[in-house]
């Protein structure tokens, strides 16, 4: 007899998972609280719909905070697994400059999403639509919306994390887990804008400005890139990198100082050589047309250095390669692109089992990991769903 599954959660973790479980062994039911599947999914896909990262599998599992947690996971289904799986279903990818993973030309999330869909449908998966998960009764049963329950073999949870609440994500789930006494963290931001206390004539002047092929460092992690100056402080791909080492400085400090190297492409003594050679007259023309900085990083470098700092050579150099900024704060968890905190990872086994809760798993960005952007999130949202659809499939 065929064992049942409740998966609880519309997302990627959750559609991968019960694509691959074995429709042999087991018949899978996915509720969704929303009356569509994969809202994040296509949400994301607006800003860039890259899929995953293509760098070597021992890069890639050092991107993940902490990294071991996810290492056998993405080592079961890494990135090139990932891509002959996805083109499988009929959605080819290419790799772009930045080295992240696309799909071709033409093909929009909604076609990656269907293309899933298929398999689903193809696998007999049932899905259930506005049936948001409420608790456990005493004898471990599925309550949803006011009082429907449902006895399952097994149960997963793919719930997300506490961002984009439009989408469902809304990590309201977390009290409902702590009360069965699960060691659970609070939410917080990662990937999100960081709030700077900028001048308000510098902002009036660069607010939008884009800070291009810099790099930016806070205590241990140094991140290439680039960064848009707004009104709340920073944001962009060079500093969501930094977030596990902004919120432990902010944690510890109430603040937390991060240092721009407006010239990566330069060691200190070239820049300084650049400078003092320069035939221009005043120091701006050399750092617009000789050192070649945009007026936003020009601006601020005057702001931030002192008249007698900014006009001295060898200062000014250490300056443009070492600007220290301090940040205050981070944006609200709605505002984030992803969240760290849900799940303890001590309260799962490898298999994300729940230790205090047999057959009942935790997968996705539910569970207390973090990752920057650029593909990694979804990539181990889909290596957790493969790794524990193999998992059930070997031992049901």
């Amino acid at each position: 007899m065929k064992k049942s599954v409740s998966i609880i959660g519309g997302g990627p973790a959750a559609l991968i998972l019960a694509a691959l479980l074995d429709c042999n062994k087991f018949t899978v039911t996915v509720y969704e609280k929303n009356k569509t599947l994969g809202r994040k999914f296509l949400v994301a896909g607006k800003g860039g719909f890259n899929l995953t990262h293509s760098e070597p599998i021992g890069e890639l599992i050092a991107r993940y905070t902490p990294p071991h947690f996810l290492e056998k996971a993405l080592l079961d289904f890494d990135n090139e697994d990932f891509r002959k799986w996805i083109d499988s279903i009929g959605i080819p990818t290419y790799i772009g400059s930045s080295k992240r993973v696309y799909p071709e030309s033409g093909i929009k999330p909604i076609t990656v999403l269907n293309a899933i869909m298929d398999v689903l449908n193809k696998q007999g998966v049932a899905i259930e639509y506005q049936h948001t998960w409420k608790g456990w009764t005493s004898n471990d049963t599925l309550v949803f919306n006011t009082d429907t329950t449902i006895k399952s073999d097994y149960t997963i949870f793919a719930m997300g994390g506490g961002s984009w609440k439009v989408t469902g994500s809304d990590g309201i789930w977390l009290d409902l887990f702590e009360r069965e006494n699960i060691p659970v963290v609070l939410f917080q931001s990662s990937n999100c804008a960081y709030r700077v206390a900028w001048p308000e004539d510098f902002i009036l002047e660069h607010e939008g400005s884009p800070l291009k092929n810099i790099a930016i460092s806070c205590l241990n992690k140094r991140q290439k890139g680039e960064a848009v100056i707004t009104r709340f402080g920073l944001e962009g791909n060079a500093i969501y990198a930094l977030s596990p080492q902004i919120r432990e400085e902010l944690e510890r400090h109430q603040k937390a100082i991060i240092s721009l190297d407006l010239k990566p492409t330069l060691r200190y003594e070239d820049l300084l050589d650049k400078i003092r050679k320069s035939t221009f007259k005043k120091t701006s023309e050399t750092l617009l047309k000789e050192i070649k900085l945009s007026p936003a990083q020009i601006g601020l470098l005057k702001k931030y250095l002192s008249k007698e700092t900014y006009l001295n050579s060898e200062l000014l150099a250490q300056n443009i390669k070492r600007l220290n900024i301090e940040i205050t704060g981070t944006a609200l968890l709605n505002d984030a692109i992803s969240t760290t905190g849900g799940i303890q990872l001590d309260a799962v086994d490898e298999n994300f089992q729940l230790k205090n809760k047999k057959n009942n798993y935790c997968i996705g960005e539910m569970l207390d990991w973090d990752a920057p952007t650029g593909g990694y999130l979804l990539q181990a949202c889909f290596s957790m769903g493969m790794h524990l659809a193999r998992h059930l499939n070997s031992t049901a």
